[in-house]
């Protein structure tokens, strides 16, 4: 792999030269632009607004526009005179856990090969102590006129660096998150729980760009004078009503897709009703039918209610005999009680 930049990684008093090395390629297709006509290139050209020309590379320098519209030239030799100590070298400042770097900060990346044999013997030390220290490296570094912040970190048993933004470059998230009080059920995240564990996890090395292989297929039949192949047709999306629904039905799908079985507690996918359901006689006769159900429901509980009114009854009818025996007995026994004064007061 060819470098893009020469230097050294300076470690406090250790310096160790190296060589900056593109860790990544792009694989995406790119498109020149044409005349439709006659299909010519469509090029650009640097012309001087002034003086209306074409001017060479040569011409070209540098300037910055200020706020009014005034241009400022600055010329490599200023340049040349700004106080850069990371001009060509990769100067560590810290070391950190890696978990402390903000990934929205995260820009390219790079391989730092070692310069030659005698780097070697410091190369291996830094990496081993980035190893064993389970940290990464924070470096400063000067690339392409400006200077940078990079991280350093392992990669098999080579040292890479992520060009990072400086904090400040980085948005804060302000207006982005829903600004409604939303409030998320424990069932909902038990099924998006569900979902992910469905998922699982997948090796990145199985993902490819499918759009660019399609459009390989397109170009490589115009270029052999045959129809480009048709598209599929896009999956039809439509307004998610019922989260708990769309959560189940992922969930049923993804464990379809692996091959596994449904299992024994899985929730049914319940459809949220149609609004216009009410208006239609259909409608009614559901709701009415549904009526019924419910009222069909708690009979067992009826009859327990009947059963303890009849106990009621019964237990109230033996009171009342009870008292009316009572009380003819009393009568009985007054009746008596008078025959037998009477009977006395005759004798007497």
């Amino acid at each position: 792999m060819r470098s893009i930049w020469n230097g050294a990684i300076s470690f406090g008093l250790v310096s160790i030269p190296i060589k900056l090395v593109n860790a990544t390629e792009s694989h995406s297709i790119s498109f020149r632009q044409i005349h439709t006509e006659d299909n010519g290139r469509i090029r650009y050209r640097k012309v001087c607004e002034l003086e209306d020309r074409e001017v060479s590379q040569s011409e070209i320098g540098k300037g910055y526009e200020d706020a009014d519209g005034t241009i400022i030239p600055i010329t490599d030799d200023d340049l040349s005179h700004l106080p850069i100590p990371t001009a060509r070298t990769i100067e560590i400042v810290a070391f950190v856990p890696a978990d402390r770097i903000d990934p929205l900060q995260l820009d390219a990346a790079y391989y730092l090969a070692a310069g030659g044999a005698p780097a070697a013997k410091p190369y291996v030390l830094l990496r081993e102590a980035l190893k064993r220290s389970n940290k990464v490296a924070i470096a400063k570094y000067a690339l392409r006129g400006r200077e940078r912040l990079g991280m350093l970190r392992v990669v098999g048993d080579a040292i890479a660096m992520h060009g990072l933004l400086w904090p400040d470059e980085v948005r804060a998230p302000e207006g982005v998150a829903p600004d409604a009080n939303v409030t998320v059920r424990d069932k909902e995240l038990d099924l998006a729980d569900a979902l992910m564990d469905t998922l699982g996890e997948v090796d990145l090395d199985d993902l490819h760009d499918e759009y660019r292989e399609a459009l390989e297929e397109v170009i490589a039949a115009k270029a052999s004078g045959e129809a480009p192949p048709e598209a599929p047709e896009p999956a039809a999306g439509g307004k998610v009503l019922d989260l708990m629904a769309a959560l189940e039905s992922s969930v049923r799908a993804a464990r379809e897709s692996r091959g596994e079985p449904p299992t024994a507690t899985e929730a049914e996918v319940r459809p949220l009703p149609s609004r216009a359901a009410p208006k239609a006689a259909g409608g009614r006769k559901s709701t009415s039918t549904a009526r019924k159900t419910t009222t069909e429901k708690p009979e067992p509980a009826r009859k327990s209610t009947s059963r303890t009114a009849q106990g009621t009854k019964k237990t109230a009818a033996s009171k009342s005999t009870a008292a009316k025996k009572t009380a003819a007995e009393k009568s009985a026994a007054k009746k008596t009680t008078a025959k037998k004064t009477a009977s006395r007061k005759r004798t007497a």
